[in-house]
């Protein structure tokens, strides 16, 4: 969450929005319940909470944005269930709160009642009246999230997980749902995952729901989840970059016993290189957004292979491209005795191992085929 502390705010209006509509749906249930409670909604630690289920709860009004007329908005804060207390506090949850075009409505809705915002999408605040100087109930002229604050209520940006919080957070769902995660079986699923929460959740409960109690191995996530097999290449490429042939040959022979195709486990070596070649220049949090976006990558796999790049020069990284390149050429035209043998002979030679360098066979004729 953006803010670190919370206090109760003057007015019960609240709009949340950001980057992670997983963890968004949980603060709101946990919002909606609070309020419904008569509470302030304080934040507590979303990765204990189970995913919300507010249909039907007595006190609170759904409104979807994208199809309900605005006006309906206040007109739900003013009424009251046929059963309700008195006293009962009336709680509005207004969802895809984006498609809102103006916040002229907070000024009519009652007091009395809690009003939720909730956007699926971050939302940026408007360059309209300074802080301060707007005018007391005219908010039109505000974006929806200074229009919130200037009334009394709290705005909460919910964020992507950092990198550094990912396994954490698996860990914490999978106690949850009661799923033992072995930890290679974790170090697995994070990598795979990264920082998608809501495959995250979808992934630890079909893993407990194969594993039936057991511990859930690396084998488990590699079988079962896709894009597991590049936390795999990821250990291969640490091994690689390492010069560790006795740790890298076994991967590679695990790997290939697994069915992967050589052609495939090349390619996402050649991949992960290319990751390495940008990580090996440190770079800041903008430049990582950038260089994510022009290799289809994410700014967390990025700054995961920063540690592993530190002492790479770009004459290694050279070398292994061409290393990779000599390989794919050696498979396409059948210079190498198989196609598993030409790839352990590229990983030994990334290892450094004497003797194994294909670019030597690019010198030789092709074989006749046919």
């Amino acid at each position: 969450m953006a803010q670190a502390s919370w206090s109760a705010p003057t007015r019960m209006v609240f709009l949340l929005h950001g980057e992670d509509p997983f963890r968004t749906r949980l603060r709101v249930g946990e919002l909606v319940e609070a309020l419904l409670a008569g509470a302030t909604g304080e934040p507590g630690d979303l990765s204990q909470r189970s995913s919300p289920r507010l249909g039907g709860a007595l006190g609170l009004t759904r409104i979807d944005a994208r199809s309900d007329p605005v006006d309906s908005i206040t007109l739900a804060g003013q009424s009251q269930g046929l059963f309700a207390a008195v006293d009962e506090r009336q709680v509005v949850l207004v969802e895809h709160a984006e498609a809102l075009t103006g916040a002229e409505f907070l000024t009519s809705f009652p007091a009395e009642s809690a009003l939720v915002l909730v956007s699926v999408e971050a939302l940026k605040a408007g360059r309209g009246r300074a802080r301060g100087r707007a005018k007391a109930g005219a908010p039109a002229d505000l974006s929806l999230p200074d229009a919130v604050q200037e009334l009394g209520g709290r705005v909460q940006r919910v964020e992507r997980l950092a990198p550094f919080e990912v396994k954490a957070w698996i860990g914490a769902r999978a106690r949850l749902h009661r799923v033992a995660l072995q930890p290679d079986a974790l170090d697995a699923l994070a990598y795979a995952l990264g920082a998608d929460t809501e495959r995250i959740e979808n992934e630890v409960q079909k893993l407990g729901a194969y594993a039936s109690g057991a511990p859930v191995t690396a084998a488990d996530v590699r079988a079962l989840v896709s894009g597991a097999i590049e936390s795999d290449i990821f250990e291969l490429t640490k091994a690689v970059v390492q010069r560790n042939h006795r740790a890298a040959v076994p991967l590679l022979e695990r790997l290939l016993a697994e069915g992967n195709a050589p052609q495939q486990i090349l390619a996402l070596l050649l991949w992960q290189f290319r990751v390495l070649l940008f990580a090996s220049r440190s770079p800041t949090n903008q430049d990582a957004e950038k260089i994510a976006k022009a290799i289809r990558s994410s700014p967390g796999a990025i700054f995961r292979y920063v540690q592993y790049a530190r002492g790479v020069s770009q004459a290694d990284i050279t070398r292994a491209y061409e290393s990779l390149y000599a390989t794919d050429i050696s498979i396409k035209t059948g210079r190498a005795d198989s196609d598993e043998a030409a790839l352990l002979l590229c990983v030994l030679d990334l290892c450094g191992v004497a003797g194994a360098d294909l670019r030597d066979l690019l010198l030789t004729e092709a074989p006749r085929r046919g």
